[in-house]
């Protein structure tokens, strides 16, 4: 028996009925705690009673955290809510809400210089409940149960400013909060315009997608607008993604429903910025360097860095060694990234680079240049591998477009 209501085997219509006993004292203060509502619980946790229980105790406490029963009145701060991207536009064919997720037009850092991390993260808590709210109002006015729904994200302009640490945190939250407390009301995560950079930032998240959520998604290749079509009529799918609908006045894009992002302006930018917490600190002394290796092991992963410094400016650079084993001189290496000089003592650095060759990378802080002053930094270093079936359907579908960019991203 799948679960659902109307189709429940003996032991999953006692398991509701006890489960409904066991949550008495907090049902009441649940919006809308209906079978469909309890169903739910009980599958994301294969009607596994205290593991079901303790599922919805925490989502009841993130209820109360999160002042969830008034978040869609809630109003982000003016910098997410015009630069933030995405937007509900349409349904599928079962009258499900489509959520569009724009991820490359976004602006991660000039968010987070101008807004607080748990503002991101509560505007997606938002989407969720908007959409939650969505797919009631869908029951109503179709006259079945709709309860859930398919999010787009549309992965053009992924680049490697997506993948700077802070940015990525907020999408594990957001994956993470998805599974704790929006169980069973994912149908799809479609995946579009991928970049080969994809794998990488799919590896990243991954941990936080249950099982169950991945067996969902599904990525498309260049012939995503037809594939599309096989989700929603083209009536309910904007021009810009393959179907007809637009805005009132003729607009492709349908802004009036998708915020398409875009770079955030510096005049939102808070003066006050946390420096990071760094996993290692070195002193690096006056008239000397400090390299720190990284081994590659096959190419397209990513290496990303952060670093700040103490008592003055500090080079730095990568090279790529050409001997293995001894320590070599910058000069007797490859250069990378050119080594130079940056005022991390005042402004925290960060960067990445997609690595083409196999090989031990070095990042090198440099403070040959200084023949007073000793310095210390901070810094954290790691390399992001692709995820290796993500990468192996990337590679399956026949390139279409333009060739991607690689390179690197570094401070913008």
């Amino acid at each position: 028996m799948s679960g659902q209501v109307g189709d429940l085997s003996p032991q999953q219509q006692e398991a509701l009925t006890r489960f409904r006993e066991i949550l008495q004292d907090v049902l009441p203060t649940l919006p809308k705690a209906d079978d469909f509502f309890l169903l739910r619980w009980l599958r994301a946790r294969n009607f596994d009673l205290k593991k079901s229980e303790d599922m919805l105790r925490k989502h009841v406490e993130f209820r109360n955290q999160q002042d969830l029963d008034h978040i869609l009145t809630w109003q982000p701060p003016e910098v997410i809510r015009l630069y933030d991207s995405g937007g509900l536009c349409g349904y599928d064919y079962e009258g499900c809400p489509v959520w569009f997720d724009l991820i490359g037009t976004l602006d991660p850092k000039g968010l987070f210089m101008s807004a607080s991390k748990q503002d991101l993260i509560r505007k997606r808590i938002k989407v969720c409940e908007m959409l939650l709210h969505e797919c009631e109002l869908q029951s109503q006015k179709l006259g079945r149960k709709v309860e859930r729904m398919v999010m787009v994200f549309d992965m053009e302009g992924l680049s490697l400013r997506h993948l700077w640490k802070p940015a990525v945190e907020v999408y594990q939250q957001f994956f993470a909060i998805l599974e704790a407390n929006y169980p069973e009301t994912v149908k799809n995560l479609i995946v579009i315009r991928a970049p080969k950079l994809f794998p990488v930032a799919f590896n990243l998240v991954k941990s936080f997608i249950g099982e169950v959520t991945q067996k969902k998604i599904v990525i498309l290749g260049g012939n995503w607008k037809q594939e599309l079509l096989k989700f929603m009529s083209p009536d309910q799918l904007p021009v810009e993604f393959g179907g007809t609908m637009t805005d009132p006045d003729g607009n492709p894009k349908c802004l009036t429903k998708i915020n398409y992002g875009g770079d955030v302006p510096k005049h939102y930018h808070l003066s006050s910025q946390e420096r990071p917490q760094y996993e290692h600190n070195v002193v690096v002394g006056r008239g000397s360097s400090h390299q720190v290796e990284n081994e590659i092991l096959f190419p397209g992963c990513v290496l990303r860095w952060q670093f700040a410094s103490d008592g003055g400016d500090i080079g730095f650079g990568i090279f790529l060694k050409t001997r293995m084993g001894e320590r070599q001189k910058a000069g007797e290496m490859t250069e990378v990234l050119p080594n130079q000089r940056y005022n991390s003592h005042m402004v925290p650095e960060d960067g990445s680079l997609t690595c083409l060759k196999t090989g031990v990378y070095v990042l090198r802080f440099d403070n040959t240049y200084s023949l007073l002053h000793t310095k210390k930094v901070g810094y954290t270093a790691e390399v992001l591998l692709p995820d290796k079936a993500c990468e192996e359907k990337l590679q399956g579908f026949v390139s279409t477009g333009p060739p991607q960019d690689s390179g690197h991203s570094g401070h913008h």
